[in-house]
Parts: structure tokens; C-alpha cells; sequence
């Protein structure tokens, strides 16, 4: 086959704090990439915010970068037969349907200025939980509703579009498919973080919408994560169709082909999510834990549902300690910084800047590091920094033991954090079971290709997706004993209440 009769497959990858395109090719392999990064913007304390502006310009940035690699090395644009979308998940736009122009800021995800609304709105629902079983997910700060009910009541520009009938909100998927396409949609796996979709139903639930005051006229049309929205209007990739979407966590989950009841993963970017493959049918926890929309690979497709644990800040405290502490001059150091010591030395680092996630649900939490002593060096606050994604995320899964009641055997992993030797170890020291970390480590745009790729039939069906989403792995297994695992989730507990209570 001669160059100019591959065929590829482009994918967006919107992130927290930066925007990236790869270009892969039908084995899976990427071909070509750019990455920008960016600062989100805090007004104030609790406030994460970005102009949709600068987030869209960054993907045309990224997209620009990676069609010039890719012809650097003799192929042509318009053999890139489609292009998915993965994104930052409940980070949400406002925009004006007449103009096309953003209202306001994009409230980030892990913004928490709805903290006094999110009480309030529990006060009238009578409970943090009044419509999981409808939407899988609890009245939190995290998710898109309310931050959309905050526009509302705060941003005059919102109001206003109100009355005119040209507001339209959406997450950052709609944005990007919306400017780059004009065609108003997003998918089933987005849908499923805005608390207002009936995960059983894929439709817009009334009951939602009516106690968080948005009309459905305000919101995308609902489609699966793989098939055509539309096609791309301008630029580089003009005429070429968007065909897949998912939000990041469920891309990663179709990236490391977890397609059967029971498979688990856990990304580890700014935040950190676990998803746990739970079939056709939804599981509604009892333990702390999100139930999401895991894909629906096709508008006839079977869909898949996942239970969902999230840990607000996992990298983003790497970050933190590189540039607000100055603690280490690049995020590869703190693994090598943690392993100058043999354990913790006994101190614990909550890392609860924004609240705890699941499955403690306590946004008055904030971050502290306690058991410090003379004896305390730079390496055991590396390594707390570590130690602390990796006990948040033992707490997930032995909640998802207990909802699912099946016992996790096996973690497949990816995501920034698992290029650290350290880490993984850690994290497999803390779990006590085979932490498995691929060789393709961008999981997360994989998906989205392959979401993408399906839509226009480049791959047949999931068997296929399986195939070119295994590679070969790394496996990490415990190397500390039963008690000193014990020993160590003790001291983690500990820790936690000392966090509790300070907003």
C-alpha cells in the first residue's frame, strides 16, 4: 500500500489545562500530535474558570500543528477520514445562539463557587440523592446543572439570553462540535454529567429540568458516542466528519478496551477517575459512587453503564508543589524524590483543595498535610503527594466491591501519573492487587478515534476495537505485607477526619 492510500483517523483531546490532536493510523498507532497547554483563570477562592474563546483556539492550534507534522511526513489531510472528540467532562458553556459568542466563562469542572447553591438546592430536593435514580448522580458542585442554574441566577448576559430564547448551554463536546460544524448536539457519555438525562431513557428528564430551572429548548440533542454530528466547516480538516465523542473518562474506558461487566480502569490526569464496566443494566450505588453512562457505540448499539469514582486532585497537586510550592522544578522529579525514602515517615498529604470526591462527598474538606515531625524531608511530602491519589483511589474500589459485589482483581491504568515507576508500585502496594499500565499510554484520545473510526465504519464492531486497543503492558504487584497495607490505610483514615470541616 503506497502513502497515499492510508486511511487515519484524527481525534481532539480537550483537556483541564490543555488541548491536544493525534492522528492515528488503523493499527492504532499515532502518527502525528500537537499539544498546547493553557492557565485556567481564579477569580477567586473556589473559582476554575476559562474563556470558551481561548479553549476553542487551542484545539485549532493543536490541529494545526499535528496537519503539519503529519504532512511533514508525505501525507495529506484529507486522508483523515474522521475525527473524534473527547473532553473534560461537566465543564460548562454558555453561548448565544444568534451570535454563537460564549455569555461568560466556562465553569470548570472542579469549580466549586456552587457550594451555597448545591445546599440550597439539597434543602428543596429533601436529599442529596433525590433524582439518582433518574440521572445516577448526586446534587454535587461537580456536575453541569448547577453550575448552569448559577449562570442563570448571577451572569446577566445569561439571563438575558433567556428571555430573547437564544441561550444555549452545553459542555465543552457541544462547544467544540457546535463551532466547528454548526450542528447543536452532544453525546449519551457527556449528557450523563449535566445531572439532567435519564440514563435509562438517553432523553432530557422533565423532572430535571424543571427543579434546576433549564428548558430542554436550552440544551443539545442527544446522540450516541459513534456516529457522524456533522462535518467540520473550515480549516485543515474542512469536510471532514466528526464521528465520535465521548467525555475523557469513558474514552479511556473504550482506549483500554474494557468492554465486559466487570473490567475496570483509572486515569490519572488532573483528577482522577475510576470506571468499572457494570453491562447493560445501571447499578445505583449505596456506597459514595457516580452512575454514569459508560458508551453507546452506535445509535442501534447495546449501551454500557459504569459505576464512577472521581478524585478531584491527582497531577493538579504535582502541579501544585512544582508551581505554587516550589517544592521540585519539573513533575517527573517527585517520583524519583519519593523513592529517596523508604516509606511515608508518617505523613499524610489529603489533597482536598476543591472538597473530597467519592466516596466521602464532603466538600468542607480541605487539603492538609499532618504528620510531619523533624524527621520530614522533601522526598516523604513527594511521596504523601503520591500516596494520596492512591488511597483515594483504594477507597473507590472497595466501595465498588461492595456495590457491585465482585471482587477487582486486575487495575488497568493510564494517564500522566503511570509514567512514574513510583507511583504505579505505590498505588499497587496500596490496592494489594496487579495494577496493569499499557504500553500506548494515550487511552483517552485512543478511544475517541475509535469511537470515530467505528461512526464511518473504518472498524466493524467492539471485537475489532478490543484488537487494536491491546498492546503490550507493564504489570506492577504488591511488595509490602497485609499489615503494613493495614498500617498504612489507618494512618490514610486519620488523615482524612483532620481535613473535614474547615469551609
Amino acid at each position: 500500500m503506497s502513502k497515499s492510500d492510508e486511511v487515519f483517523v484524527g481525534a481532539i483531546d480537550q483537556g483541564t489545562s490543555s488541548s491536544r490532536f493525534l492522528i492515528f493510523d488503523v493499527k492504532g498507532q499515532i502518527v502525528a500530535s500537537h499539544q498546547c497547554e493553557y492557565q485556567n483563570h481564579y477569580a477567586k477562592a473556589g473559582w476554575v474558570e476559562k474563556d470558551p474563546i481561548e479553549i476553542l483556539d487551542s484545539v485549532e492550534t493543536t490541529v494545526a500543528g499535528a496537519c503539519r507534522r503529519f504532512n511533514s511526513l508525505g501525507y495529506n489531510a484529507s486522508q483523515i477520514k474522521s475525527v473524534g472528540i473527547t473532553n473534560q467532562r461537566e465543564t460548562t458553556v454558555a453561548f448565544d445562539s444568534v451570535t454563537g459568542l460564549p455569555l461568560t466563562n466556562a465553569i470548570i469542572w472542579n469549580d466549586v463557587r456552587t457550594k451555597d447553591l448545591v445546599h440550597r438546592l439539597i434543602d428543596e430536593a429533601g436529599s442529596a440523592s433525590r433524582f439518582a435514580t433518574i440521572n445516577g448522580l448526586p446534587i454535587t458542585t461537580y456536575f453541569s446543572a448547577v453550575k448552569m442554574r448559577w449562570m442563570l441566577e448571577n451572569v446577566p448576559e445569561v439571563k438575558a439570553a433567556r428571555e430573547q430564547g437564544t441561550l444555549r448551554f452545553g459542555t465543552i463536546d457541544t462547544w467544540l462540535i457546535y463551532k466547528l460544524t454548526g450542528t447543536y448536539v452532544t453525546d449519551v457519555t457527556n449528557a450523563s454529567r449535566t445531572m439532567l438525562m435519564d440514563i435509562k431513557e438517553f432523553k432530557w428528564s422533565a423532572e430535571c429540568l424543571e427543579f434546576f430551572d433549564i428548558k430542554e429548548s436550552e440544551l443539545p440533542e442527544i446522540r450516541s458516542s459513534a456516529e457522524v454530528y456533522g462535518t467540520i466547516t473550515e480549516g485543515r480538516l474542512e469536510g471532514i466528519p466528526i464521528a465520535g465523542c465521548l467525555g475523557d473518562q469513558q474514552a479511556a474506558m473504550v482506549g483500554q478496551s474494557c468492554f465486559e461487566a466487570g473490567e475496570a480502569k483509572n486515569t490519572y490526569g488532573t483528577g482522577c477517575f475510576m470506571l468499572f464496566n457494570t453491562g447493560s443494566e445501571p447499578i445505583f450505588s449505596k456506597n459514595g459512587l457516580l452512575t454514569t453512562v459508560g458508551y453507546k457505540l452506535g445509535p442501534n448499539a447495546e449501551p454500557k453503564y459504569a459505576l464512577e469514582g472521581s478524585v478531584a486532585v491527582a497531577g493538579s497537586a504535582i502541579q501544585w508543589l512544582r508551581d505554587k510550592i516550589g517544592l521540585i522544578f519539573s513533575a517527573s522529579e517527585i517520583g524519583f524524590l519519593a523513592d529517596s525514602v523508604e516509606d511515608n515517615g508518617g505523613v499524610y498529604f489529603v489533597t482536598a483543595f476543591s472538597g473530597l470526591f467519592a466516596p466521602y462527598w464532603r466538600d468542607d474538606a480541605r487539603g492538609c498535610i499532618v504528620g510531619l515531625t523533624q524527621y520530614a524531608t522533601r522526598g516523604h511530602i513527594a511521596r504523601a503527594t503520591l500516596e494520596s491519589v492512591c488511597y483515594q483511589t483504594q477507597a473507590i474500589l472497595d466501595a465498588m466491591r461492595k456495590d457491585s459485589g465482585t471482587e477487582l482483581r486486575r487495575l488497568r491504568v493510564d494517564g500522566g501519573m503511570t509514567n512514574s515507576e513510583q507511583a504505579m508500585q505505590i498505588q499497587a502496594d496500596i490496592l494489594g492487587i496487579e495494577v496493569v499500565r499499557p504500553e500506548m499510554r494515550e487511552t483517552t484520545a485512543l478511544g475517541a478515534a475509535l469511537a470515530a473510526g467505528l461512526g464511518v465504519g473504518i472498524w466493524k464492531d467492539e471485537a475489532e476495537l478490543r484488537q487494536i486497543a491491546q498492546s503490550n503492558v507493564s504489570a506492577f504487584w504488591s511488595r509490602i505485607t497485609d499489615e503494613k497495607r493495614t498500617e498504612m490505610l489507618a494512618g490514610w483514615d486519620k488523615a482524612v477526619k483532620r481535613s473535614l470541616d474547615w469551609a
